[in-house]
């Protein structure tokens, strides 16, 4: 890929980035950075695998800081990687989610490295800003 295009595309990602990190996302740029995260995670973590695609934008980014923000139980930890652009450390985070396809955008709510609820694209697109909240907030009720 040409340096331009790298360029352009690191420029329009940056509110896509900020959505999460507004709302207390940690963003994870790394392989070794997810690898160092995960070593030592204690408690409940939301992962969001962030995506330049619409469903990200109008639905899984709203509905992720939304419940993260306004949950009466909320997870320990909130973090990020960003598929197609942080692509060592979404593939690394994704060694986690083991028995899950890979599938962007997503959640996943981890107890320790132990992932106990997914939600793959299918179950975000088409789906109301609404309905992945009660599907997280119900998540978060069981789990955190």
């Amino acid at each position: 890929m040409s340096m331009a295009y790298e360029e352009y595309m690191r420029q329009m990602v940056k509110p896509m980035r900020a959505e999460l990190t507004r709302a207390g996302f940690q963003e994870l740029l790394t392989e070794e950075e997810v690898a160092d995260y995960m070593a030592s995670a204690e408690g409940t973590t939301l992962v969001v695998v962030n995506s330049v695609c619409g469903c990200a934008a109008g639905l899984a980014r709203p509905a992720a800081t939304q419940s993260a923000l306004n949950a009466d139980k909320k997870p320990d930890h909130l973090v990020t990687v960003f598929a197609g652009q942080d692509k060592e450390a979404t593939a690394k985070m994704r060694e986690y989610f083991e028995g899950f396809e890979p599938s962007s955008p997503s959640i996943a709510l981890l107890k320790g490295k132990e992932v106990v609820h997914f939600i793959p694209r299918h179950e975000i697109e088409g789906f109301t800003i609404e309905e992945i909240m009660t599907n997280l907030e119900q998540s978060f009720e069981k789990h955190c």
